[in-house]
């Protein structure tokens, strides 16, 4: 039989609300604010998603082995793991993470590109909601702008 994890001294509530709040920070940074401060960048890109990242693994890794029956080879076994408010939380920091740390790396890579700030807030709204669909939106815009960069060469 497996034994529980460790008693969290925080309540869950408490990091969901943290952790969200952090991200939303991060969100604002990269869609409202300048990008001219390398420090004032660094911070979505780099030090909120670490943070969460790093709840995500003290989440996972206290409570992943605590759930029978769960795991990640079904999808019967990953629906047992997020049965466990603990793993379900797990889940929610690791879209938070991912998410922010690829609206950093579309932020940059648009800049680069020159592509305008008002062009990219839209695409960096939608991986804000919905992740994967931000993500394809830019990775077609680029590819776009980039053959009409090649054409105009």
């Amino acid at each position: 039989m497996l034994t529980e994890g460790p008693a969290l001294a925080i309540p869950l509530e408490t990091l969901f609300g943290f952790a969200g709040q952090a991200a939303m920070i991060g969100w604002l940074i990269l869609i409202l604010l300048p990008r001219r401060w390398p420090g004032l960048l660094f911070v979505p890109r780099f030090l909120i998603p670490f943070g969460l990242s790093m709840l995500y693994a003290g989440l996972i890794f206290a409570h992943v082995y605590t759930v029978e029956g769960g795991g990640f080879g079904s999808l019967a076994q990953v629906k047992i793991l997020f049965g466990k408010d603990e793993l379900l939380l797990a889940g929610w920091v690791h879209y938070l993470a991912f998410d922010l740390f690829i609206g950093g790396w579309i932020a940059v890579q648009a800049d680069k590109l020159g592509i305008a700030r008002l062009i990219q807030a839209p695409i960096l709204a939608a991986t804000f909601m919905f992740g994967p669909v931000g993500l394809a939106l830019f990775m077609m815009m680029r590819a776009g702008y980039r053959r009409k960069q090649e054409r105009a060469t």
